[in-house]
């Protein structure tokens, strides 16, 4: 059952739900994503708080967008490796079944 929990972002006050024992992970994301919006706001302090928080969004996305494709590539490139180990267990396991 959901909880009520406030966090600040950019000196505003929202209230959430949370999931019990979820409240510091829940933290966590305020404070980095009110790093991430004061970032993206710079020394604008007028800029809109609905733009800050689009532009912050796009950003976040495609830094998730680019590590989802990086790990793809890496699981691919694991793959390969534990084939290829594979093989090369089953010409050993072949050669000794053969003696």
């Amino acid at each position: 059952m959901s909880e009520p929990v406030n966090v600040r972002v950019l000196d505003r006050e929202f209230t959430v739900g949370c999931e019990p024992g979820e409240q510091e992970k829940l933290h966590a994301a305020a404070q980095f994503l009110d790093a991430r919006m004061r970032e993206v706001r710079g020394s604008n302090r007028t800029a809109a708080l609905d733009r800050v928080a689009v532009l912050t969004a796009l950003n976040l996305a495609a830094e998730l967008l680019q590590g989802k494709q990086q790990g793809g590539a890496q699981d691919q490139s694991i793959a390969r490796t534990l084939n290829e180990l594979n093989r090369k267990l089953d010409g050993l396991f072949d050669s000794i079944a053969m003696r």
